[in-house]
């Protein structure tokens, strides 16, 4: 797969998962969040918390699940960034936050809350 399909991929299972996430209460703020840390697919509000959601598609498990994909590495980043988001958006890393991954197999969706 060339890099244009994944990332049109990545960007049609992002919508997915927005929209998930939208029918569950959660008030989506922002949408790949670039820094010099790396991206952050998803930034949302849910009940007091600022969540930063990672999303992973697989088309099926042979090669993996999607949350394991996100590993040590993986979530080192994401946590760089989002403390980026946090100083750069409030001035401060003091805010209730937490790091969730929707997990999509298939045509399977997984929420995981404060996944790491």
């Amino acid at each position: 797969m060339d890099s244009i399909n994944k990332r049109e991929t990545g960007i049609k299972y992002e919508q997915v998962a927005v929209d998930f996430l939208q029918c569950r209460g959660y008030n989506i703020l922002k949408r790949n969040y670039y820094c010099r840390y790396g991206e952050i697919d998803i930034i949302a509000e849910e009940n007091g918390y600022t969540v930063f959601v990672e999303v992973k598609y697989r088309k099926n498990t042979m090669s993996g699940s999607p949350e394991g994909a996100v590993n040590g590495i993986k979530r080192q980043r994401i946590r760089q960034a989002a403390l980026d988001f946090l100083i750069r958006n409030y001035g401060t890393e003091e805010i209730q936050c937490r790091f969730d991954i929707v997990a999509i197999t298939g045509n399977q969706i997984h929420l995981i809350k404060d996944a790491f």
